[in-house]
């Protein structure tokens, strides 16, 4: 069984200084893909424009600058108030946003109670599929496989 965590809240999307545009926006955690979170912008089109990225990176940003290229996430300060900066970049154009410090960190906590950092391969399933797919037969030849997994070029024949 799998678990989500979810918080919708207000994100701002930074379009100069000192000038900001609220956007809300959705944080979702799956138990089922353990090392992204999902972040959904709901920006009045059709499509709401979403982007994954590693759950560890923002746990990071929180404290402090991390990542490159397509996502940069960092700790700040505005009017007094803790926000975690988030600067996302793609071919279609760049946003830099600023989400609520308290509201990311509080959600984070509750995915880190949900799958603790450095348990997430265990959710996977690749331990007990690789245990499975190595495991010997008890007996019988593999199906799968001929008896010589590599013809000989060498005829018998004489």
């Amino acid at each position: 069984m799998h678990s989500v965590v979810e918080r919708e809240l207000e994100l701002k999307l930074v379009v100069s200084p000192g000038q900001a545009v609220p956007v809300p926006a959705r944080l979702t955690y799956r138990t089922d893909d353990p090392y992204a979170v999902h972040i959904v912008f709901h920006i009045g089109s059709e499509c709401p424009v979403r982007w994954t990225f590693a759950r560890e990176l923002l746990v990071e940003g929180v404290f402090r600058t991390c990542g490159h290229g397509d996502v940069r996430v960092w700790p700040s300060k505005v009017d007094g108030r803790g926000v975690v900066m988030m600067a996302l970049t793609s071919p279609d154009g760049e946003a830099l946003l600023e989400a609520p410090a308290s509201a990311v960190s509080a959600w984070l906590e509750r995915t880190l109670r949900v799958v603790p950092p450095g348990s997430e391969g265990e959710r996977l399933g690749i331990d007990s599929g690789l245990t499975e797919l190595l495991a010997p037969t008890s007996g019988r030849a593999d199906e799968r496989w001929p008896r010589e997994p590599w013809p000989s070029d060498e005829s018998t024949d004489g």
